[in-house]
């Protein structure tokens, strides 16, 4: 991980050295930020349940740009939280995605 100013950033594996049984079709950014919308909503009982969240700040053909809010800047568990799980449901949905980034 590698922090710069008050951005944390974060690689997601891109799976590389694996091989696809089918093609993969890139979704649209519009597809994109609809399925990370998606996937923060299903998060959001467990983040509000303790007075925090994540909101989406951006999105290019490979990458996504969260921003902690609440409670879950600075939270010891947020790692575990956004940098396990959330990370892996992302790219579980959206396999093009490479890198996410956390930002405060």
């Amino acid at each position: 991980m590698t922090i710069k100013k008050d951005i944390r950033a974060r690689t997601v594996s891109s799976g590389a050295g694996k091989k696809s049984t089918k093609p993969t079709k890139k979704k649209t950014t519009k597809q994109i930020i609809a399925a990370v919308e998606a996937v923060l909503k299903e998060f959001e009982p467990m983040f509000t349940e303790h007075g925090g969240g994540a909101e989406l700040v951006a999105v290019e053909s490979d990458s996504v740009i969260l921003r902690l809010v609440g409670n879950c800047q600075g939270c010891g568990l947020a790692d575990l939280h956004f940098g396990v799980s959330m990370d892996e449901k992302i790219k579980k949905v959206l396999p093009q995605i490479r890198e996410i980034t956390y930002s405060y």
